[in-house]
């Protein structure tokens, strides 16, 4: 038997992860029937759902959400794909309207957003959902199988980098504001700290070695894990042999020296989420909990300079520092 078709509307469809939301609305087989960014280069959605009303503003936006629930098109979902620090007001537009909420990472900015937002989730009986894809990862499920069978008392040493190279207009943009991205670490991190904490346990100690707007560095010792991480969007961090070949990011991840390949696999990962969340399994807002004060912690703490266990990579750019 089918499943009833289910209504969406998405907020930020302008933005670079919108198309894998749309996309994962149109692969589970519902349908988009509103959508709002204040840019209007959104002409992909021809492809998905060109009959979905679209509006540069907000305020018109709302109406017309409010106008369907008055008409018995009710908005069953609403996804949220904006900058990052109107995630919190647009998760609490959805459970006002009666909507589930699906937020892409960071969930939230601030710790304490997400107690208010479970004081919402019991006043309106709405639920928040978090997209974290790495966790239907293949990889990264193989890798938290054999971590959980593995000898309980056992602490692996990982080894965390990632290079994304981004252009100026990057920090000219809502991202290079650390006052709405989180920064470097929580804007392009915070997935990372997510699926590494899912793995290896809760946080024991977090220590920074350097903070700046372009690149970071610091460690963590989780429960079951020594973790030396390294997170920039300086395009003259990534390796030498790497630029030879016109590449622009560099992943890597070690365990115990063993290199972690998952550079692939991430076609599906957004569908796959929305599948969850549709049979009411995906990851609410205790789930993104971990991740949200280990970035907030990264943020707001001084760094302690190039002391005790930093990441190897660290020493090739010193001088950058």
């Amino acid at each position: 038997m089918n499943e009833p078709v289910k209504n969406f509307a998405l907020i930020g469809v302008a933005g670079y992860i919108a198309v894998r939301h749309v996309r994962a609305i149109k692969e589970t087989k519902n349908t988009l029937v509103a959508a709002l960014d204040p840019f209007d280069s959104v002409g992909f959605m021809d492809s998905y759902f060109p009959e979905s009303d679209f509006f540069i503003e907000f305020e018109r936006f709302d109406r017309h959400i409010a106008k369907l629930n008055r008409q018995g098109t009710n908005v069953e979902y609403v996804s949220i794909c904006s900058p990052n620090y109107l995630h919190d007001s647009h998760i609490r537009f959805a459970l006002r309207n009666g909507a589930d909420a699906i937020c892409e990472k960071p969930l939230v900015l601030n710790p304490w957003n997400i107690d208010a937002l479970k004081d919402y989730e019991r006043e309106t009986g709405r639920k928040v959902w978090n997209i974290l894809q790495l966790r239907h990862h293949q990889v990264i499920m193989d890798l938290k199988e054999k971590v959980s069978n593995g000898p309980p008392d056992k602490v692996y040493d990982v080894d965390l980098s990632y290079i994304t190279s981004r252009g100026n207009w990057y920090h000219y943009s809502w991202k290079g504001n650390v006052e709405k991205s989180g920064g470097v670490p929580t804007n392009i991190g915070v997935h990372f700290f997510d699926m590494l904490t899912w793995i290896f346990g809760e946080v024991k100690e977090n220590k920074v070695h350097f903070l700046k707007s372009d690149k970071a560095a610091g460690y963590l010792e989780l429960e079951r894990a020594r973790v030396r991480w390294f997170l920039s969007i300086d395009y003259n961090d990534i390796p030498g042999d790497m630029k030879t070949s016109g590449k622009r990011t560099y992943r890597s991840i070690t365990v115990n020296g063993d290199e972690i390949e998952f550079s692939g696999g991430f076609t599906d990962l957004h569908t796959i989420s929305y599948e969850k969340i549709l049979q009411g399994e995906g990851y609410g807002l205790e789930a993104s909990r971990s991740s949200i004060q280990t970035v907030y912690h990264i943020r707001n703490t001084s760094p302690v300079g190039l002391t005790g266990d930093y990441h190897p990579i660290i020493k090739t750019i010193q001088n950058d520092l």
